[in-house]
């Protein structure tokens, strides 16, 4: 599974940090960093900090394009 989150959205809510440790991490305090390609055992959590989200900032999956665009 692949991901990207449109930072420009991103409201630094964190929701995805308590949700997907694994997968997502603030640097400093509203900056966000994320890895891209998703561990298979990490799938759940990403999917459940996707919806917890906000402003529905991260894209997932089948969503994301290339370019990162929906």
């Amino acid at each position: 599974m692949r991901i990207v989150v449109d930072l420009t959205r991103c409201q630094g809510y964190a929701q995805c940090v308590f949700l997907a440790s694994e997968v997502f991490q603030l640097h400093g305090e509203e900056g966000l960093l994320y890895a891209p390609a998703v561990p298979d055992d990490q799938a759940e959590h990403v999917c459940q900090a996707a919806a917890a989200c906000p402003v529905q900032a991260i894209l997932v999956g089948q969503e994301v394009n290339p370019d990162g665009r929906r």
